[in-house]
């Protein structure tokens, strides 16, 4: 029995890819999926949410070799000698390098490995800060300026190269190393990093949206008269959110492409999932009115039949009691003749009798 049990619960569980195909074509299925449990439900939000990410990431990492390729283009055919050594770099420039932000993707960059004047230095701080993004780089250190955080942020290089086991290098050995194979596993640590980041970022972002969307759920539950426990229309939620969190991943896929901002997006985003959330649990209604329905014309043809059947045995009764009151008279009528029989005879008796 329980063999049996293990099979049916293995056969009424959805595959990913049809619970997806599901979520967005077949609303009527969420409350199927639901009942499946809080755990399928979160292990489908965080294989979603998987995938989103290594999207994310492939762009980001096409992204990156674009800028390192054109990096190390115009390194190699524009930018002078330099060479890193004890902790400093020193660029073969007599004056300092600046590169717009229209060719660089940290901002404006400064480059002057030659001056120690601190005077000079709070002036380039003060040109990257205008532009609200940034980078200064001199000689022992590089100081970075970015528009989420107040203020600039110094790095030694000393302190950051170590860490890679990294002392000297030059300019021929940053091309060769850009144009080597060893490259990869730079790649692959970054896209590593971003990845593990992203995920936990992602699957948070999803999972609070969901919470909300459910809370949304539950009150249009408890305003559609549908006794409903919170965790399945959680559970409704995170089906719900399949489409936009799909139109997210074409989003942040064409964005690798074409950089553009859909301004309403994230309204869009949150009123797909609940329009999407909303018509599951009206057709859960439907459903239940349909049921509810089916359940009143079912009593009222039991009544019927009830009714009739009541009838039926009460004719029966009658004439049962006919049929024995009928039985009765007839026996009745015999023992009468039967007596006036008897007494014809006794008077016929003593007729003889009295002749004699």
């Amino acid at each position: 029995m329980e063999e049996e049990k293990k099979e049916e619960k293995k056969q009424t569980k959805t595959g990913f890819f049809k619970r997806v195909w599901y979520s967005i074509t077949k609303i009527e299925k969420y409350p199927d999926m639901a009942s499946e449990g809080l755990g399928r439900a979160l292990g489908y939000l965080a294989r979603i949410t998987a995938i989103l990410t290594v999207i994310l990431c492939a762009g980001m990492m096409y992204k990156t070799y674009n800028i390192v390729q054109k990096g190390v283009n115009y390194i190699q055919n524009e930018f002078p000698e330099f060479r890193y050594e004890d902790g400093k770099i020193n660029v073969e420039a007599e004056n300092e390098i600046i590169i717009p932000e229209d060719k660089s993707i940290l901002g404006k960059i400064i480059v002057d490995t030659k001056t120690e004047d601190e005077q000079k230095i709070n002036q380039y701080i003060n040109d990257i800060t205008e532009t609200e993004e940034g980078a200064i780089i001199l000689k022992d250190r590089i100081i970075l300026k970015n528009s989420s955080v107040v203020g600039t942020i110094s790095y030694t290089y000393k302190e950051s190269f170590e860490s890679f086991g990294v002392s000297e290098f030059t300019k021929q050995d940053v091309i060769n190393y850009a144009n080597s194979s060893k490259i990869v596993t730079l790649y692959v640590s970054i896209f590593l990093t971003i990845f593990i980041y992203a995920f936990i970022m992602y699957l948070l972002t999803i999972i609070s949206n969901v919470v909300l969307l459910s809370f949304f759920g539950y009150i249009t539950t408890l305003l559609a008269r549908i006794k409903m426990r919170y965790v399945a229309v959680f559970n409704m939620s995170a089906y719900a959110l399949t489409l936009s969190v799909i139109l997210n991943m074409l989003y942040v896929a064409v964005n690798i492409f074409v950089t553009f901002n859909m301004e309403y997006f994230q309204v869009m985003y949150v009123a797909v999932a609940a329009i999407y959330l909303v018509a599951a649990i009206l057709i859960l209604k439907a459903d239940f009115m349909k049921k509810q329905l089916e359940l009143m014309k079912i009593a009222e043809a039991e009544a019927i039949v009830k009714k009739e059947m009541e009838q039926e045995e009460k004719d029966n009764k009658e004439k049962e009691e006919r049929r024995k009151k009928d039985k009765e008279e007839e026996k009745n009528n015999r023992e009468q003749k039967k007596k006036d029989k008897e007494e014809k005879e006794n008077l016929g008796n003593e007729a003889e009798g009295s002749n004699a």
